[in-house]
């Protein structure tokens, strides 16, 4: 809570290998609006990352998106990022990140700035004493600077998804459907606007495909869809 009684949500990004600091903005709310701007900003200046591991909170999972995903985890699979999530109160599992949070409250918000300008100050005097002052032991007394080097995938924005082995390929629509031959099948609004592919597997049964993802089958005379195994549940792999 800032000195004029408003709540100051910093959204944080770090590199996993270097400890670089990458962001540290503060916020108004976890709405996924704020983050997609952050995290375009960031992918503008470091490029795209390999994978992104979060944990399970409001904007990387969604409760009521299929298998959990949010619009800003979609958005990150469109854009060729591994989603990462740590198990449920396990914090530990994002150990590195965790443990720069610990820092960042003692050091930026203690006392807290008066608004969200003064907060902001703090936070970028933060990152720039914790990326080119602080010396961290795991990194032979090094600055993080001085390991980090930006992602060559440079951010280009989303690319047209090609389902060259799919029988048809539709537009999620915005209140998350999948319209085929006349019938409506509920899908996720995580999904609206995303290309869809589709694959008649038996007679009248369907395979629907993201990207390189099988989410499921629907049978089209039902219309009711059913998810396979969750292919995003909580994963820890090691991260380069």
């Amino acid at each position: 809570m800032l000195q004029d009684r408003r709540y100051c949500y910093p959204l944080t990004i770090s590199d996993h290998r270097s400890r670089y600091l990458i962001e540290c903005e503060g916020v108004e709310s976890t709405k996924q609006d704020f983050a997609f701007n952050i995290f375009e900003k960031a992918f503008k200046e470091y490029g795209l990352p390999k994978a992104i591991r979060t944990d399970n909170g409001v904007p990387f999972s969604s409760p009521n998106g299929l298998f959990n995903l949010s619009k800003l985890s979609v958005w990150w699979l469109g854009l060729g990022i591994d989603v990462e999530r740590i198990e449920p109160g396990k914090p530990q599992q994002n150990g590195r990140h965790e443990r720069m949070h610990l820092t960042l409250k003692k050091e930026a918000t203690k006392p807290a700035g008066k608004n969200f300008l003064e907060q902001q100050e703090k936070f970028e005097e933060f990152k720039a004493i914790y990326n080119l002052e602080r010396p961290h032991e795991a990194l032979e007394m090094k600055v993080p600077a001085q390991l980090y080097n930006p992602s060559n995938r440079q951010y280009s924005g989303i690319k047209p998804i090609l389902y060259t082995q799919c029988d048809r390929v539709i537009e999620v629509t915005s209140c998350g459907r999948m319209c085929l031959h006349g019938k409506k099948i509920n899908l996720s609004r995580v999904f609206a606007g995303q290309s869809i592919g589709l694959s008649e597997v038996e007679d009248k049964i369907w395979l629907v495909r993201f990207m390189d993802y099988d989410l499921g089958y629907f049978d089209i005379d039902s219309s009711i869809f059913e998810p396979i195994e969750n292919p995003f549940k909580a994963k820890v792999l090691p991260m380069s």
